[in-house]
C-alpha cells in the first residue's frame, strides 16, 4: 500500500508546479495589475510572486528528476526519459527569468522588450511543466 501511494509523488509534484504556475502567472500577477492602485505597485508585487514561482518551479523540478532516478521505479523509466528533458527546460526557464530577465524588468531597462521576453519564457514554462503533467498522467499513475 505506502509503494501505490508513492507511486503517485511524480504526479502530484508534477500538478502542483503546472497549478502554481497558472495561478501566479494567469490569475494572481493580472489581479494585481487589475486592482492596485498603480502598475509599480503591482510591478513590485509581481516580481516578489515569481521569485516564489521561481522556487516553487525549482523544487518541483528537482524533485521530479530525483524520482525519475531513484531505484524505487516511481515512475515508469520511458514516462521519465520523456519527461526528463521538460523537466530540466522549465527549470532553466525559471532561472533564466529570474536571473537573466527579471533584472531587467526591475531596473526598467528596456521594459516592453524584457516583459515580453520574461512572458514567453513563462508561459514555454508553463508549457513544459503541461507536458510533463500530461506525461505522468498519461500513464494511469
Amino acid at each position: 500500500m505506502r509503494m501505490h501511494r508513492l507511486r503517485a509523488l511524480p504526479l502530484w509534484v508534477a500538478a502542483a508546479w503546472w497549478g502554481s504556475l497558472t495561478t501566479v502567472g494567469f490569475f494572481v500577477v493580472p489581479m494585481l495589475f487589475a486592482y492596485l492602485p498603480s502598475p509599480a505597485l503591482a510591478g513590485n508585487m509581481a516580481a516578489h510572486l515569481f521569485a516564489g514561482q521561481t522556487a516553487i518551479s525549482t523544487v518541483c523540478g528537482l524533485l521530479l528528476l530525483l524520482v525519475f532516478r531513484s531505484n524505487a521505479a516511481l515512475a515508469p523509466a520511458d514516462t521519465a526519459q520523456a519527461a526528463t528533458l521538460f523537466v530540466v527546460a522549465g527549470v532553466l526557464l525559471a532561472l533564466l527569468v529570474e536571473f537573466a530577465v527579471s533584472p531587467h524588468i526591475v531596473a526598467r531597462d528596456n521594459l516592453a522588450l524584457w516583459h515580453r521576453v520574461g512572458s514567453a519564457m513563462y508561459l514555454a514554462q508553463w508549457l513544459c511543466a503541461t507536458v510533463v503533467l500530461g506525461k505522468l498522467a498519461g500513464k494511469g499513475q
